[in-house]
């Protein structure tokens, strides 16, 4: 993927296991582009959020199948990243919500 950094990430996801994630293993999750690998994941946060990042952990969701009535369709597949913050780090992203 050749693009800049604001890219890369979408949006934050703000679900009950990445809360329990956060609070228990300093974890975050995002919505990243589909084609983002984990060096770009990395680079992304790191340079945009300013926190140091241990390790990144990518997931592919596949689409949901979806019918209203005899017709079906199906939902984007799309990709999220689990970030892990190194010890002491801490995002305010997060601290709002």
């Amino acid at each position: 993927m050749k693009t800049d950094l604001h890219n890369v990430l979408i949006q934050p996801l703000l679900t009950e296991k990445i809360t329990a994630l956060r609070e228990s293993s300093n974890t975050v999750g995002f919505l990243v582009h589909a084609s983002a690998n984990r060096v770009q994941i990395k680079q992304a946060v790191e340079t945009l959020l300013k926190v140091k990042v241990e390790r990144v952990n990518v997931l592919n969701v596949q689409g949901k199948i979806k019918r209203l009535g005899r017709f079906s369709g199906k939902r984007s597949d799309w990709k999220k990243a689990f970030v892990k913050l190194k010890q002491g780090e801490k995002l305010e992203l997060y601290e709002g919500a």
